[in-house]
């Protein structure tokens, strides 16, 4: 696959995460985020639930590429990432099935994956193979620091945002080192310990929000718990600029695909009812 950044950033220098993110602010609005595993069940689903969530009223979509050793993941998100692999889920199948759906798939999408399988294909393979496929933005929660802040610029190279995160027990210096590499939007991991769906979100996100918005100018999206419209709207209310979904909705699509329902109807139907909390 040949790269072809200049589809990822606009004439005005501005990426499509950026430009996502700035025509939200302008409109006083949350960005809503849904993360699913690329491949569980199959690629085929995966393609359709995309085009599903992008309908449902998606701002950005984060993909993940499943990998054997998610350090970051709980139980729900390992298991779909043990299906997706069981089904024959490669990273290249995953950028394949987004070549495929390049000129239907619009919303900004941020690409899921772990140091490893990125190092293996090679930083700057990888990131122009991504671009190229059609996305926007990465995100690689075990990459160190120093290693992300080398990776960076390779991927805006190719158009692609490097987003990174910060958790609850990150230090102020190490946080505000954190923001100001960060591209699209620095990521806030609102629990301690890995993924998965909490009845409560933690008060002192809130205060974190603030924090880093006081930082720079990056927006800043809140991730990891948040399990339904209630926590949503919390997110918004703290002021952050995105509400990422994940583990609830990864329960959705499995237990759709269970009962033999429709998958891409049943993450539609839920991510409506998201956006409605969020837009109230």
């Amino acid at each position: 696959m040949s790269a072809t950044p200049s589809s990822n950033v606009a004439a005005s220098g501005t990426t499509a995460i950026q430009a996502r993110f700035s025509q939200l602010q302008a409109q006083g609005r949350c960005a809503l985020m849904p993360f699913l595993m690329a491949g569980d069940p199959d690629l085929a689903t995966t393609a359709a639930t995309l085009l599903a969530l992008q309908e449902a009223g998606a701002d950005l979509i984060e993909l993940g590429i499943p990998y054997s050793d998610p350090l970051a993941d709980g139980p729900v998100i390992q298991a779909a990432a043990s299906r997706a692999l069981a089904a024959g889920t490669t990273p290249g199948k995953v950028l394949d099935m987004l070549t495929g759906l390049r000129g239907q798939l619009t919303t900004p999408l941020v690409l899921f994956t772990y140091s490893n399988p990125l190092l293996n294909r090679g930083m700057d393979t990888f990131c122009r193979e991504a671009a190229a496929a059609g996305a926007a933005g990465l995100v690689v929660p075990d990459l160190p620091l120093e290693e992300a802040e080398r990776l960076s610029p390779i991927a805006a190279a190719e158009g692609l945002d490097l987003v990174l995160l910060v958790a609850p027990t990150t230090p102020s210096e190490r946080m505000g080192r954190i923001a100001a590499a960060s591209r699209g939007f620095t990521y806030l991991v609102s629990v301690t310990g890995v993924t998965g769906v909490r009845a409560a979100m933690e008060l002192r996100v809130g205060g974190l929000v603030q924090q880093l918005k006081a930082m720079g100018p990056t927006p800043v999206a809140v991730g990891f718990g948040i399990s339904g419209p209630e926590q949503a709207r919390q997110v918004r209310d703290w002021g952050a600029d995105g509400a990422i979904v994940g583990s609830a909705l990864v329960k959705v699509m499995a237990a759709a695909a269970s009962a033999a329902e429709s998958v891409p109807a049943a993450a539609g139907a839920y991510l409506t009812g998201l956006r409605q909390a969020l837009d109230s």
